[in-house]
């Protein structure tokens, strides 16, 4: 297949890149480097160097992977995204080309409006750019969990039907989300669903967890190739922030009380649920929402499962109960269903401890380059930047 990855420079638009291309498909990925930029203007630089876009390519062909295609630019520019799509003619675009990050979207006002207006601009330009130049698109997008909130009732998988005044229908599942990222991705959801009725679109909605790891079967290639691994309390996930954590010697920093539950998932895993939504296209007018986790762990659970897996390498961590910067229930119910994935074929790889020590073993050569600055947390919900 074509495939088309917005936001190829990423966190997993990179490791997607390179797998969808090992598989045989002809990849073409773009960029603006936006990420970085806001990583180098926030002080949360990935831990290891990463090579740009265009060199990762060029790594990745060197070392025996199949040619990656590149488009450096702004998917918010709609000549730009049009002009790609009508010259590349994707069978399906992966939509990844969002500012990722919570925290940083609550620092103030300016962070807040590049977030709303690179988000949801660059949704739009690809509705309208797979409308006008490749109608048969199939669009994958990475929605998020964090939509939902946290419902004192059991979260569907993106829809529910609902019974009032002795009538039924179905609808969206409600969001409540928990910041403006969380907010922009609801919207994105919504801007889809309504070109999905009104033009046919075909869309496959990823409603991802925070995901954790470092490898995958193509960085063994070269550790050049290793996804951008952010450890700060902006751009990394708590996962990846406790371990490197715990490989500095420095508290595991739980924000109160650590109740908080989500639905997690390994960095492997989200490339296998990327491929079973190419593989698996829905037909026109179809908006499919798949909830993207394996397993359901509260901060703590997390914290735990770290700790056990240092001990393993004599290293000696220690868990501190930090002032919650979030506005976020600290102890909830939460029940999401996830079985959509399942049964188109994921074959998950859960967050053991064996899982967690190699993870540990990847990130030790990389002590000196920790910065502890990064690692408590600077972004206050009610207050922006501390």
């Amino acid at each position: 297949m074509r495939i088309l990855i917005l936001g190829g420079d990423g966190y997993l638009g990179w490791p997607t890149a390179m797998a969808l291309a090992a598989e045989g498909h002809e990849v073409l990925t773009i960029d603006n480097y936006l990420r970085r930029l806001l990583a180098e203007r926030t002080r949360s630089q990935a831990l290891m160097r990463n090579p740009d876009l265009q060199e990762r390519a060029e790594i990745f062909a060197a070392a025996g992977g199949p040619k990656i295609r590149v488009a450096i630019g702004d998917c918010a520019n709609y000549l730009f995204l049009s002009r790609v799509v009508a010259e590349f003619q994707p069978e399906a675009a992966i939509h990844y080309a969002e500012q990722p990050s919570a925290p940083y979207s609550m620092i103030g006002f300016d962070e807040a409006r590049l977030t709303l207006n690179n988000n949801l601009n660059t949704t739009f330009n690809l509705i309208w750019a797979v409308l006008e130049r490749a109608p048969d698109c199939h669009i994958v997008k990475l929605g998020t969990m964090g939509e939902y909130g946290t419902p004192k009732i059991d979260i569907e998988e993106g829809w529910i039907e609902i019974e009032h005044a002795g009538r039924k229908d179905k609808f969206l599942f409600p969001r409540q989300a928990g910041s403006l990222y969380h907010t922009t991705k609801v919207l994105d959801t919504d801007l889809l669903w309504f070109y999905v009725r009104s033009s046919g679109l075909r869309v496959t909605d990823l409603m991802q967890g925070p995901v954790y790891g470092l490898s995958t079967a193509e960085t063994d290639l070269d550790k050049r190739l290793m996804p951008n691994f952010h450890y700060d309390d902006i751009f990394g996930t708590v996962v990846n922030r406790f371990l490197v954590q715990a490989i500095a010697g420095i508290p595991l920093t739980v924000y109160g009380k650590g109740g908080q539950t989500r639905g997690y998932l390994n960095l492997r895993d989200t490339l296998q649920c990327v491929r079973l939504a190419i593989q698996n296209p829905v037909k026109r007018g179809e908006l499919r929402i798949l909830n993207q986790f394996t397993e359901t762990l509260s901060v703590n659970d997390i914290a735990l499962r770290v700790r056990a897996a240092a001990a393993r390498l004599d290293l000696e961590v220690r868990v501190d109960h930090v002032a919650n910067p979030r506005k976020e229930a600290e102890d909830h119910y939460y029940n999401p269903k996830n079985s959509g994935l399942l049964e188109l074929g994921l074959k998950p790889s859960l967050m053991t401890e064996d899982v967690l020590t190699a993870m540990l073993r990847e990130l030790v050569p990389y002590r000196h380059e920790i910065d502890l600055k990064k690692v408590r947390p600077r972004v206050s919900w009610s207050g922006g930047a501390r």
